[in-house]
This record gives structure tokens, sequence and C-alpha cells, in this order.
């Protein structure tokens, strides 16, 4: 570590760092910190801190020459750190290894762009402005939740989205691994799941209103239970935990397609080549959770550390459980009066069941609509603010998940230059602009919201190119507001963003540029064209708060 330089470069300094951190103080000059130079402390910390600045290939050294020094203060709360930079070096303090992560992945903003590529580019200044940065997440939980049962990407992609998670200080990977057009991950108690649920021969490129029309291509694709364990240890050493979804008792063509006795009533079952709500709904009958309770051991053994297991509970189309006289004589049995109330019995098993194993449940709204939760059940209100204050009310721990504006899969402009989204519009500016716990709220309920999470449902999302352009820059304004725990000034962070979006050209981030897609990004004339105002957010918000205010657990046609 060299001493102050003359003529720094403010354009990676203290002043464009992204999330914002809670305090800033800058210094007068820089210093340099040069490939290979030496870092000291407890190894716990040094490793996160050496992770998170690969490119510069820091060493193991002595705490009285190193250039970095970390060390732990038992003061600060899990995630936050301190980092100071001076002429003789750098200091970090940090509550956790996470803290020192986020140290890490601060240094990191204050270095060049070229800090974000994989390798070192020759003659870059390693420079840095001398400053204090303090700093703690405003929410713990930060989550970015990637859909791949719609459409399956490879686990190099999954790799991928964590690294860029990491960079963006977020820290929940929510993996929708089962839904109605595919099942994700390799089962050996019940192997007909990933060789038969896992792949369907073509899947329907034609839009709502439109003559039916399908691409003839097959689509499948599944991680082995080792992929899991691999993706699970890279998320866990990036301050990431992995969050599985297996979405019962609806969204379950695929389970069926391959186990149709779990079904409430007899018929032949496929995995779904088109989108929108299937009438296919696994049994309730104890077979049903016998099945579960295996499957979700599996999962959980490959994944090691597992807080939390989403189940779902989601769009669920309960006929099927009306017309089966013995589901209604099992239903009767247990003293319920409705579907709804078995509905919810149903999953209050799994949940007791994950709890026995230390994991707690996560939902989507409609399950706690249907109520009898376990108390610790994180409540995620897809339909809105009313939805999800009243989880709140009820004592549920709340992540923020509304359609508006945290779902990704909407397209960025009611422009015909956009590809295709579901809809149209959640730009970037809504999302920098959202409240996670409204001021109206009491203290208590405010108090209940404990996270934000961006959705990248992947109807419309069937590459990693298409993955990187819904996401970011997006996903930098949720990452700023869920860091924060409120709103982004607007001016500010649009300066902010202006200088990461360099950062993540050198990572190689195939994002949407402010100004619209570039050519090769826009949808064209073929399966891939937007239509502007065909579904539009607004509206469907409309359509979910008056749902949201019901027992109605169906979403409106889109």
């Amino acid at each position: 570590m060299t001493g102050p330089s003359v003529g720094f470069d403010i354009i990676g300094g203290m002043n464009h760092l992204l999330p914002l951190p809670r305090l800033i103080e800058t210094g007068s000059g820089s210093a340099e910190i040069a490939p290979g130079s030496t870092v000291s402390g407890p190894a716990p910390l040094t490793d996160a801190v050496r992770l998170a600045l690969t490119v510069l290939d820091l060493r193991p050294g002595d705490a009285a020459t190193a250039s970095v020094r970390v060390e732990q203060d038992p003061r600060l709360g899990p995630e936050a750190y301190a980092l100071t930079i001076a002429g003789d070096g750098v200091h970090i303090a940090a509550g956790d290894p996470a803290g020192a992560f986020y140290a890490g992945q601060t240094l990191r903003q204050l270095l060049p762009a070229e800090a974000f590529r994989s390798a070192l580019v020759p003659g870059t200044s390693w420079t840095i402005p001398c400053g204090r940065v303090e700093d703690a997440p405003g929410l713990p939980w930060r989550g970015a939740h990637l859909d791949v049962a719609r459409h399956f990407l490879p686990k190099r992609e999954v790799l991928r989205m964590i690294d860029l998670m990491a960079v963006h200080k977020l820290n929940r990977l929510h993996l929708h691994l089962a839904d109605d057009q595919g099942w994700r991950v390799e089962s050996r108690a019940f192997p007909l799941l990933h060789e038969v649920g896992s792949h369907r021969p073509r899947t329907i490129i034609s839009h709502k209103g439109e003559e039916l029309a399908f691409d003839g291509v097959p689509h499948g694709g599944y991680y082995t239970l080792a992929d899991l364990s691999e993706i699970a240890a890279y998320a866990r050493a990036r301050a990431v935990t992995v969050v599985p979804e297996i979405d019962v008792p609806g969204h379950a063509s695929a389970v069926l397609a391959a186990y149709p006795a779990l079904a409430s009533r007899p018929d032949r079952y496929e995995v779904l080549d088109r989108w929108g709500i299937s009438s296919a709904i696994l049994s309730p009958l104890p077979a049903t959770v016998d099945f579960l309770t295996t499957v979700f051991a599996e999962i959980a053994d490959a994944l090691g550390e597992v807080p939390y297991f989403h189940i779902g509970g989601d769009e669920c189309v309960l006929d099927g459980w009306a017309a089966s006289a013995e589901i209604s004589a099992y239903q009767a049995s247990l003293g319920l009066e409705s579907t709804g109330d078995l509905h919810a019995w149903f999953l209050r098993q799994l949940a007791d069941v994950l709890a026995e194993r230390g994991s707690r449940a996560v939902v989507w709204d409609e399950a706690f609509v249907s109520g009898r939760l376990r108390p610790d059940t994180i409540v995620m209100p897809w339909r809105g603010e009313h939805v999800a204050r009243r989880a709140a009310a009820a004592g549920h721990d709340v992540v923020a998940t509304p359609v508006f504006p945290l779902y990704f899969d909407y397209a960025e402009a009611a422009s015909p230059e956009e590809p295709a989204g579901l809809g149209d519009a959640i730009t970037v500016s809504d999302v920098a602009a959202f409240a996670p716990a409204p001021s109206e709220w009491t203290e208590e309920e405010r108090a209940r919201v404990i996270g934000v999470q961006f959705q990248l449902w992947s109807e419309r999302i069937p590459d990693g190119r298409t993955l990187d352009y819904r996401a970011w820059p997006r996903g930098c304004a949720a990452a700023e507001v869920a860091w924060t725990g409120g709103p982004a000034e607007s001016e500010d962070f649009f300066r902010r963003l202006d200088a990461h979006l360099a950062r993540l050209d050198a990572f190689g981030v195939e994002y949407r540029p402010l100004s619209g897609p570039r050519p090769w990004q826009r949808g064209g004339s073929g399966w891939r064209r937007h239509r502007p105002g065909a579904v539009v957010v607004h509206d469907v918000m409309r359509r979910l708060h008056e749902l949201s205010l019901s027992a109605d657990s169906t979403r409106p046609s889109i």
C-alpha cells in the first residue's frame, strides 16, 4: 500500500457506491492496492474479503505489514462492517464473515471498474479514495426469485446469478424448482420426477387472445442433488442463502405426469407446454404428505443448511378435492368445513414437517388468506400492500413481493421495441421508489416486514441473455431498497447507477440500457415481439387488490 496519490479520478469513488451505505466520510487523496498484496486477520473473515476481491489475488500475510487488515468487532451486528482507507492501508472491522464479504464488495466498487472483470487488465492503476464507510443492512431478507421451472436455466446461470447478487449485497436466492411446466431437481426416492417431469416436447409461443402456436422444440433439464449441494456451497461462501421452493398442492402437472396416483382424481397428466393456471392438484391425503416429506428431506439434505423452505400454496383450483368422495370423507374426518380449510390444514402439515427439520416454511399470500398457518411461517404477499399489511397485522413476518413493482417478467416500457414481457410496464424508477413498509402502517406492522424480493418468472425468460436484460438494472434498484430499507432518492440513485453500469459492463452483464434496448435486444417481429398495452400492470394490481380483500385465491386472467 502506498501513500496518497495525486490526480485520482473520483468516478469510482466514495460518492458512487451502490447500494447506498449508511455513512460515508470522504478523505483527501487516494491510495493504491496492488494485485498480490497481503491481507491479515481471522481466516473466515480474510477468506471472505479475498473472495470478494478475487481479481486482486490477495495473499495471507502478517498484520504488521499487510495492506488489508481485517478484524472481528462484536459490537457490529450481522452483515455489518466498517471500512477505513488511509495512506497506511485498508482496515476492515466486521460483525461476521458476511460483513467482511460486503466490506470487500464495497472496496471493489471503490476500485476502477476493471475490478469487476475476471482477470487483470494490464495497465490498470488500482487506486482507491481515502475515507471511511460504516454500513449495515436495513432489511435481513434481500432476495431474488429465479423461476427455473417454466424455462430451465443451466447450473452456470444460477452460479452467475449468485455472483451478481453478491455484487449487490443480495442474500436470498429463491429457486422455484417445480411447476406445471417442469420438475427441476433429481429425486432418488422418486426418480420419475426427474425422468418424466423434467421435460416437455414443445413450448407455447403465442400470446393470450392469439391462435395457439408452439415452437416444436423439446425443452427440459434438472439439477442433480450434487448440483444442489454445489450451488448451496457456492452461495454460502458469497453470503447468499438458497431458499428452495416446491410449489404445492397446485401447479402440479409435472409431478402428476410422473406419479398420477397422487392426483385428486384419476386422469392422464402431462408436463404442460403452455402457461396459465392448471386444475392439476395434488391430493391432500396422508400418502401425499409422506411423499412430500421424503422429497423435501432429499432437497434439504443436498442443500445442507436450509433455514427457509418455500411450499407455495398459491393459485390452487380446489374443484378436484370437492369432487372426490375419498377426499371429502377425509375432510369430514378432520372436522373441516370446506376445501379451503383443507388447503390450509394440508400446508400446515408440511410446515410442521419442515419445522421438525429446523426450517421455517415460506408461502405465497393465498396460504395466509386460507388461515391456520404456523406463527413462524413467512408470507410473501404478491398481490400487494393490502394483503401484506393483513399478514403483518396477524403477526407473520413478511417479505414484500408485489407484482408492482417487483415482477421483473413485465416489460420496462410499453413499447414495441421491447422484447416480449408478460405485460407493461415496470421501470427502474418504479422499483427505486418502492416503500417496503409504508409509513401509514403501525410501528408493529412495519417491524414485521423483514425483506424485499424481486421475481423473475420465466414464461418470457428462455435463456441467460434474457435473464440479464430483465434483472438489471431493475435489480440494482431493488438491491438499494432492500439494503437501505426504504425508497431511493431518485436523482442521487440514478447518478450512482450511471457509474455502476460501467461495473456491470466490465462484469459482462447484458443489461437493459436506461435509454432502451440495444438493436439486438429488441423484440423484433417474431415470437419475441412485445404486445404493448395487452396487459397493463396497474390494471392487474387493481384486480389483485380486490382479490386480496377476500378469500379468493385465483389470479386474474392475464
